[in-house]
């Protein structure tokens, strides 16, 4: 069988391309790998249909590159769900439109899936909905916080959560550039999934600093921008984050400390270390099943047929869900805990009070 495919929002993440990840000449020329249209052309069983967005000229462009017809080409969202007949639709506009977009694909198309780009939203309450409503129409919600599409990370955490190489971890640290909602959701979501752990207590600090004006061409101000803080977890582990830095001097790291091991991860200079405690000493050792590093170049590129295929599998009912919308909430709530722990001067606690989870936090 063959699953129908549709896109809303034909940005750079869907399919045209990004500045900064590829070459300005190419952007909305060429079929780029890492994009949501290219994890469904890299995907056997599933055929990109339609695409919608408010730019006629942006969706002309995207339709050109990825060789649509015309009468895959939407300019109102909700009229390509009720007329395309898809079976699974991503959601690739800014993080601000993902809940109206999340909720009316739900709502309105005969769907089995949605592949939303990260983050999930830009409130909690939102996040939740969102949630809600997929459950209601029985919708997979498949978040695409890319790591964990990768063989790697994903063999990592059968390491630390199943296999318990670190025993118990104490303290982890975590850095990446700024901004939180745009950049950092990818480091926190990683945190929480290799703890498989959620925040409880939250301490954060916000800096105002953002890179996405020149990044993004953003004509608006937003809330988004770096930041960091402290983070207890309903495990036990004290974590330290630090995404104040700008994309040029950034490294995005993880050191995690247990009861039986120690782990330094850096995902830009490809290194991973792990060490073994053996009466009070630690032995570095390879990390079982795992060879070399987690790599930009290789595994974020290759993440996104990854995800299409995790959502294929999903649409045969072959798999469960890795990645789901309620996962992707704890990421969110870090983020949200460290705006209102800035400016209330105070700690935040998670699960967050009913009027906290719709503190909204604005971005690209």
């Amino acid at each position: 069988m063959t699953y129908r495919a549709g896109i809303i929002g034909a940005g750079g993440i869907a399919g045209l391309g990004i500045l900064g990840l590829h070459d300005e000449e190419d952007i909305g020329k060429k079929k780029f790998t890492e994009s949501h249209a290219g994890g469904y052309h890299a995907t056997d069983d599933i055929e990109l249909v339609a695409v919608a967005d408010l730019d006629e000229e942006k969706l002309g462009t995207f339709g050109e590159a990825w060789e649509l017809p015309d009468s895959g080409l939407y300019t109102d969202h909700r009229e390509m769900l009720r007329e395309a007949d898809l079976d699974v639709v991503s959601v690739c506009t800014p993080s601000f439109l993902h809940h109206e977009h999340v909720v009316d694909a739900a709502r309105l198309g005969d769907l089995d899936a949605i592949w939303c780009e990260k983050p999930i939203a830009s409130s909690v309450t939102e996040a939740e909905e969102m949630c809600a409503v997929c459950d209601e129409e029985e919708v997979e919600l498949v978040i695409n916080h890319s790591f964990r599409f990768t063989d790697r990370l994903q063999r990592l955490r059968e390491l630390v959560v199943e296999e318990g190489i670190l025993g118990e971890v104490k303290s982890a640290s975590a850095l990446f550039r700024r901004e939180l909602l745009r950049n950092s959701t990818h480091l926190l979501d990683t945190l929480v999934y290799l703890l498989d752990a959620r925040a409880e207590r939250v301490s954060g600090y916000i800096n105002g600093e953002n890179d996405a004006v020149d990044a993004l061409e953003g004509d608006r101000e937003v809330d988004d921008s770096g930041g960091g803080g402290f983070v207890v977890m309903d495990d036990g582990t004290f974590a330290t984050v630090d995404c104040t830095v700008s994309r040029p001097i950034s490294s995005m790291s993880f050191q995690f400390i247990g009861t039986e091991g120690k782990l330094y991860l850096n995902n830009d200079d490809g290194e991973w270390r792990y060490w073994r405690l053996e009466d009070g000493t630690h032995v570095e050792e390879d990390l079982p099943g795992i060879e070399g590093a987690w790599r930009w170049d290789v595994d974020y590129r290759g993440s996104f047929a990854n995800a299409a295929g995790h959502v294929r599998d999903l649409l045969e009912g072959d798999a469960e869900n890795h990645s789901t919308g309620k996962e992707a909430t704890r990421s969110l709530e870090i983020i949200v805990g460290f705006y209102i722990s800035h400016y209330t001067d105070g700690q935040v606690s998670v699960p967050l009070d009913r009027p906290l989870r719709d503190v909204t936090i604005t971005s690209w």
